[in-house]
């Protein structure tokens, strides 16, 4: 059995599990977070290099074989999303550490947020959809916790919406789940790739559809996106950042990974994935143009960036994966340091209006360079790694004669440069024309303590590290994007692979 495969998910649970017990004690608690999320980090950079050097790395639990017993698989995609995850959620941990105020108002923020990383990192690994589920539901149930710090009614009001909306998506996925069981007998991924070819083409379709359905609420698609502009501004601002910069690329992780695994090629659903990719992109930027609220314009960039990813999705050529593979991991680290400048704005204006702010350019030029730097990036401007990602998808797009979707991806990538605009112009270089509701702290030398200044601007290098080495980063993604289209590596390494 190789453990290393099922540490990051066993040790967030343990941890979670520590935490509770030295509840009383809060500086052995962040200890213990940043302990499990740092030997997480470095595990998962160990599974990398493991399988780039001997192949997809398996654990069969309990020494059952596949499909009887429960899969845990680390491919490329799976290990380079463990590595992404891992340094946002210890970049946050630190970011909420050095806040102090939901963290350490709460008992339970650390014990909720490792229950958080366990069900994030347990969705990458996990090799069977009702697992699967099971991951999705921790992260929820940590989630709602989460976003509801604070107590403030527009936060309770916010859960609410959340909370019903992810229990509509778990009923459907659930729902899914037992049809697929019932029309296969298995519900191992890797099991079930060799049975749906084997089934009506009607009925392929169907799943494929249902599973793009159930995932994209999670997502954020169009037209299933509604809840996220309204649940996650409203959130703490470390909570705000992993949610938006984290829990939805799971999502997307999921529609990848089932629509290559699990759908064969001619049962895919491209034409309606391209469609909801284009309005995604297009419904996303004009709601970030129409807002005031800083927290607002990048939530529903949120939604747009998601667009893209499933543009690469829908082409379903090595080329096309690659870019979303590529988009996927950068908009990860691109937008959790957006929004952790968002809730330094928060807290050194007191607002993220942009009539209520202004000026922060003079008086905290060191948060508006961290702003800056990956707002330029989110935009696709070189030499960015987000212009590395999007000239991927274009040159995919391009390779593939999907002149619309391509079209449609270049237009947004200006409006969503007219919008970053729109923040450095309201909130950075102009002046205020009201007095925010909330207390500011001017008082930070730099405009925020150091752990919280440290911690993004960590994440802004590695923003900057993704652009530096994009070249070997894009054959990687590369490689990732032929396992996809070609998954038997996948089947046999489960299947027919000794664990």
């Amino acid at each position: 059995m190789n453990a290393l495969v099922a540490l990051p998910l066993a040790l967030p649970l343990l941890g979670a599990a520590v935490s509770v017990v030295l509840g009383r004690w809060r500086p052995v608690q962040r200890l213990v977070t940043l302990a499990v999320l740092a030997t997480s980090l470095v595990i998962s950079v160990v599974l990398v290099v493991r399988v780039e050097r001997e192949g997809i790395q398996v654990s069969q639990a309990g020494g059952w074989p596949a499909p009887f017993g429960i899969s845990l698989v680390v491919d490329r995609l799976s290990a380079v999303m463990l590595v992404v995850s891992s340094a946002m959620l210890l970049a946050v941990a630190l970011f909420a550490i050095g806040e102090r105020e939901g963290e350490g108002r709460h008992v339970g923020f650390h014990p909720v947020y490792l229950v958080l990383a366990a069900g994030v990192a347990g969705s990458f690994v996990t090799g069977d959809l009702f697992n699967l589920f099971v991951c999705f539901e921790m992260m929820l149930v940590a989630s709602y916790v989460l976003i509801t710090l604070g107590g403030r009614p527009d936060q309770i009001r916010a859960g609410m919406t959340y909370v019903v909306i992810s229990l509509v998506a778990s009923i459907a996925f659930v729902t899914v789940l037992g049809l697929v069981y019932s029309a296969t007998g298995t519900v191992n991924m890797a099991d079930l790739s060799t049975r749906i070819p084997e089934l009506d083409g009607a009925l392929r379709t169907g799943f494929a559809v249902l599973l793009l359905g159930v995932f994209g609420i999670k997502a954020g698609l169009f037209p299933l996106f509604s809840w996220l502009p309204d649940s996650y501004p409203t959130a703490p601002g470390p909570v705000t950042a992993i949610f938006a910069g984290l829990l939805t690329k799971v999502g997307v992780y999921a529609i990848i990974r089932t629509q290559t695994l699990l759908i064969p090629e001619g049962s895919r659903p491209d034409v309606l994935i391209l469609v909801v990719a284009g309005l995604t992109m297009v419904i996303g930027v004009l709601g970030a143009i129409a807002q005031d609220d800083m927290k607002r314009i990048l939530s529903f960039h949120i939604v747009s960036q998601i667009g893209y990813m499933v543009f690469g999705l829908g082409l379903f050529t090595v080329a096309g994966l690659a870019g979303a593979v590529f988009f996927l991991a950068n908009n990860i680290v691109l937008k959790t340091s957006l929004l952790l400048v968002a809730g330094i704005v928060d807290r050194f204006a007191g607002s993220c209006r942009l009539s209520e702010t202004g000026g922060l350019v003079r008086r905290a030029p060191v948060v508006a360079v961290m702003f800056g730097l990956p707002a330029l990036s989110l935009a696709g401007l070189p030499p960015f790694s987000g212009f590395v990602a999007k000239l991927g998808l274009v040159d995919a797009g391009v390779s593939s004669e999907a002149w619309a979707i391509t079209a449609v991806s270049l237009a947004v990538s200006l409006f969503t440069t007219y919008s970053m605009t729109k923040i450095w112009a309201g909130v950075f270089w102009g002046e205020r024309d009201r007095t925010p509701s909330r207390t500011a702290h001017t008082s930070d030398r730099f405009g925020a303590p150091p752990l919280m200044l440290i911690a993004t601007g960590a994440v802004v290098a590695m923003s900057l590290a993704i652009a530096l080495f994009a070249g070997p980063l894009w054959d990687l993604a590369e490689r990732i994007g032929a396992d996809l289209v070609d998954p038997s590596g996948y089947v046999e390494a489960v299947l027919g692979g000794d664990s």
